[in-house]
């Protein structure tokens, strides 16, 4: 017997119809954010970013592949990982799909880690994607690419408590276990999945970030973080309109191999 409420067919739909309303004002609400998305100002990007890429080393500009629009991924796989982050996997099992229509309407997709470029194209074999993905390490004379973007940071900003991520100053590292109070088993989990412990883990963080490609000239036009990632997750999109929803208790995904695994 089931525990969910049921009802007739024509309460069904009065509630269905009310919750269509809501649907609807949801998607003129979206349409109206995605506006002022393409309102923000500009910002030109003067840096001489350098990437290494299966093409050899690139530009920033390079990264574009003769389009004037760029959406990089900011794809949480740290130099000491031994694995791409599952979580960032998961949402990259979307990316060959839509990178071949987004290509055809000036758009370039591609992602962008920290780890050395061989150990990427190794796990992007695994896991038999083809999309571009540039690694900019840490370090060096070249200016640094994902620490501009607030999504890597050093110990001891960790231990310092100036990290700013998504938008705000996080507290200091208090406990080689997680982020202060906000530390969670997930955390631990997926640290362990990468091969690595939790500090090490969360010097990388998820991130997208659009440019456009204007006169040879690149300006950097929106990023988003954390929970502003959640339209790029979709199997979230689709459990969101199944019965049960998200039905999350923790940790369920993992990289689309290693369910048999279990």
């Amino acid at each position: 017997m089931t525990t969910h409420h049921t009802g007739t067919r024509e309460a069904w739909l009065a509630a269905r119809l009310d919750l269509l309303a809501a649907e609807k004002a949801l998607t003129r609400r979206s349409d109206e954010l995605a506006q002022q998305r393409q309102a923000l100002p500009w910002v030109r990007v003067d840096k001489a970013y350098r990437f290494d890429t299966d093409e050899g080393s690139a530009s920033l500009a390079d990264l574009f592949n003769g389009r004037s629009q760029l959406l990089v991924y900011h794809f949480m796989f740290g130099s000491d990982y031994k694995a791409g982050c599952p979580s960032c996997s998961a949402i990259a099992d979307g990316f060959d799909g839509f990178a071949v229509h987004l290509a055809h309407h000036d758009v370039t997709l591609a992602a962008v880690s920290r780890a050395p470029l061989a150990k990427l194209q190794a796990y992007q074999r695994r896991m038999g994607w083809t999309f571009p993905w540039a690694s900019a390490p840490a370090g060096g004379s070249d200016p640094d690419f994902n620490a501009d973007f607030n999504v890597w940071f050093t110990d001891e900003q960790q231990r310092s408590g100036t990290v700013d991520y998504n938008y705000r100053r996080e507290a200091p590292l208090t406990r080689r276990t997680g982020q202060g109070d906000d530390s969670s088993g997930a955390v631990a989990t997926f640290a362990t999945m990468c091969g690595t412990d939790v500090p090490t883990y969360i010097r990388d963080r998820p991130g997208l970030s659009a440019f456009v490609l204007e006169d040879g000239v690149v300006y950097h036009t929106y990023s988003t973080y954390s929970r502003g990632l959640d339209g790029l997750w979709g199997m979230f999109q689709w459990l969101d309109r199944a019965p049960r929803g998200r039905n999350e208790t923790g940790v369920w995904w993992h990289r689309h191999d290693e369910y048999d695994r279990r």
